[in-house]
């Protein structure tokens, strides 16, 4: 195998419970991914389509995966990269993400997969790393593996994948700006009181039962976050009067998605996720701000071969 395309879905994070912990990847979002093996060593970046991002490979999430990646094997060839950028920059919905996993994961494939699931995440978080100045696998681990994760540690990188409900669906609305992880993480707090830290685990530890208990009554009283919606809110326009509307419509939880500004609802009923989804662009047409939505069911797969030769 010579070429090989893949589509790398978005995903979103934290879940309100789970700070740099929880991640769900998404269904019908995402970058096209295109590798190619090249006679010389090492990586090049050969486009990038949909959005402006650059080619190089010390700068780009893409390239500095690849790179990660290429360390750790001896071979006397290379790949060039092309992309399709479906996710915007700075939507929240894990647009770096989608990127270096795709990336590493096509190499993988045309190397004949010498490198696990948890290595490709390992190699992953070094773009993810270059973008927010921090180490974590919330996005990554869910575009590789699908479904939803939990982060168990970095240290020695393990992950699991929780059960997903089948009817559970996710509304994503993301109004017209961009904020960037890097920023959006510097306005939460390093102190914080032990009593949040507690109720934060309960909640945590409650939304995790309730995925294998199907139980979404547990589910709404779960997906609450006491630690980092509470300052990141800000960077949102309008994000408590969405809360409020999403809830009324009839969403099983309501928060911000990874970083923001996009943000989340959950719904087990595709009726009420249209609702939700309509009410939300009607506000923020009436409050004329710019946005666009839209509905996905929980992609249990990840990254998906399109084609290859």
């Amino acid at each position: 195998m010579d070429s090989i395309k893949v589509f790398s879905p978005g995903s979103i994070t934290n879940l309100s419970c789970g700070y740099d912990i929880l991640g769900l990847c998404l269904n019908n979002q995402g970058d096209e991914i295109k590798v190619s093996k090249k006679s010389s060593q090492g990586v090049i970046i050969k486009s990038i389509q949909g959005y402006s991002l650059t080619k190089d490979i010390d700068k780009n999430v893409a390239g500095i995966a690849a790179q990660e990646l290429l360390k750790n094997i001896d071979i006397n060839f290379g790949f060039e990269i092309e992309i399709n950028k479906g996710i915007r920059p700075g939507s929240g919905i894990g647009s770096s993400a989608a990127s270096s996993a795709g990336t590493v994961f096509a190499i993988n494939q045309l190397l004949e997969s010498p490198f696990n699931h948890l290595d490709l995440i390992k190699f992953s978080m070094e773009g993810e790393k270059f973008v927010s100045d921090s180490y974590h696998a919330d996005n990554v681990a869910p575009i590789i593996l699908g479904g939803i994760t939990l982060v168990r540690s970095l240290n020695k990188i393990d992950v699991i994948k929780l059960p997903t409900p089948k009817d559970l669906e996710v509304i994503i609305v993301r109004p017209d700006i961009e904020i960037k992880t890097s920023d959006s993480r510097k306005v939460v707090k390093k102190m914080i009181p032990i009593e949040k830290v507690v109720q934060q685990s309960a909640n945590l530890s409650s939304f995790v039962s309730s995925l294998y208990l199907e139980d979404y009554d547990l589910m709404s009283k779960s997906v609450i976050d006491v630690i980092v919606e509470e300052d990141r809110k800000e960077m949102i326009p309008e994000f408590d009067n969405i809360k409020e509307i999403s809830l009324k419509c009839g969403a099983i939880a309501v928060g911000i998605s990874g970083s923001g500004p996009s943000i989340f609802s959950l719904s087990n009923d595709n009726n009420v996720s249209n609702k939700i989804l309509d009410s939300i662009i009607n506000h923020y047409n009436e409050q004329d701000i710019d946005s666009n939505g839209f509905i996905s069911k929980i992609n249990s797969n990840g990254i998906k071969i399109l084609e290859s030769r």
